[in-house]
């Protein structure tokens, strides 16, 4: 499932980032070093059990903005552009256009009942956590949850 979610971010990234002051290789640089990024992130959330983050964020409950997982991501993006050769000031705001894209992405995956996007579903992410000191099953729950809500509403 991370590997999907790299893929889906990098391709919002480079998307996004298309028309930035940074030349080609270095937006190619930097949409991949997110998605790493954004993966990376979700996957330390969750080996803390942090849950919470990761299900407000992918199943619409709460603000964004106000998530962690989402300002590490927009804080992350902010240096990255900086470092390659944007003003601060431009960095982060090519940060604050471009994460919540890239979230609403993502959480348009795990909300979509498409066949393509079955790979997204919370409750996976507790199969791949194992033993986690109950972190699994208390995200296996928030995936049920989330994969009621779905059939709830038709999707």
């Amino acid at each position: 499932m991370f590997e999907q979610l790299k893929r889906v971010a990098m391709q919002q990234l480079m998307q996004k980032m298309a028309g930035n002051s940074l030349n080609e290789a270095a937006t190619s640089e930097t949409a991949e070093w997110g998605a790493n990024s954004i993966v990376q992130t979700i996957q330390e959330k969750l080996g803390a059990g942090d849950i919470s983050q990761v299900t407000d964020l992918f199943s619409g409950g709460g603000n964004m903005e106000s998530n962690g997982i989402f300002q590490d991501i927009t804080g992350k993006l902010t240096e990255k552009f900086q470092a390659q050769g944007m003003t601060a000031e431009e960095a982060q705001n090519e940060a604050k256009a471009t994460a919540p894209d890239l979230i609403n992405s993502l959480k348009d995956k795990f909300q979509s009942d498409k066949a393509e996007d079955s790979a997204f579903d919370l409750g996976g992410i507790a199969n791949l956590l194992g033993g986690a000191g109950g972190a699994g099953g208390a995200l296996g729950n928030a995936g049920n949850i989330l994969n009621a809500a779905k059939n709830l509403f038709g999707k």
